[in-house]
């Protein structure tokens, strides 16, 4: 049996508001399989975003164990895991962050630029990305030139630009209407199987997270 993607053993995550111990993690023990799409269902506030920042080695205090690809993320230190999220992770936000003064192929480029390839190859991975998400004529177009739905494909196949082991998307449609949330999580799902990532999508839509390979509940600091 292949190695996790993703793993993680007593994550915890607590606060303190106002004297009072919050404890938003209370033990999260998860294994993400290569290839699998996993969906992380809970209404807000239940630690969703929370632990997505744990796994994406977005914020520190964490306590307990995340293994990623098998290198556990407590002995890295800050150049280590900019490093691991850069080659080993890609990120969808449910407001899609990008460039504003950059276009849309370059705006998938830039990771790729980051990690070292050349101009042409990154031009070339990013029109191959774009295509594949029905983009192929909007190229040129900068952010504010796009549609709600289209500038979160572009998201998408900036999140995937780098071949990542590992997506990680917090409501990656939850900023769009319904029938053009249905048709980009369509493509977003369909483009990550044919890339072969892994994906954990935290969502509070349950008709949504029913296309994916397995769902898990988020409850009171507990997977379900």
């Amino acid at each position: 049996m292949s190695e996790a993607v993703l793993a993680t053993r007593g994550l915890k995550r607590n606060f303190t508001q106002g004297g009072e111990l919050i404890e938003v993690l209370r033990g999260i023990d998860l294994a993400v399989a290569p290839g699998e799409i996993v969906a992380l269902l809970g209404p807000s506030g239940s630690g969703k975003s929370t632990l997505l920042q744990a796994v994406g080695l977005l914020e520190g205090g964490f306590e307990g164990s995340i293994a990623i690809e098998g290198i556990e993320a407590a002995g890295l230190d800050n150049e280590g895991r900019t490093l691991m999220r850069r080659e080993r992770l890609g990120f969808v936000y449910q407001f899609h962050h990008l460039l504003p003064d950059f276009s849309a192929r370059e705006n998938v480029m830039m990771p790729q630029l980051i990690r070292g390839r050349t101009h042409a190859e990154a031009s070339e991975r990013a029109e191959s990305l774009l295509g594949a998400l029905g983009l192929a004529q909007r190229l040129a177009h900068r952010p504010s030139q796009l549609s709600g739905g289209e500038q979160q494909r572009v998201a998408v196949a900036r999140a995937l630009a780098n071949r990542p082991a590992l997506v990680l998307a917090d409501e990656p449609t939850g900023n769009l209407d319904e029938h053009t949330a249905d048709l980009v999580f369509a493509e977003f799902l369909r483009l990550v199987r044919d890339e072969g990532s892994a994906a954990l999508i935290a969502t509070h839509n349950e008709r949504m997270a029913a296309k994916t390979d397995r769902m898990l509940r988020l409850h009171e600091g507990l997977l379900e």
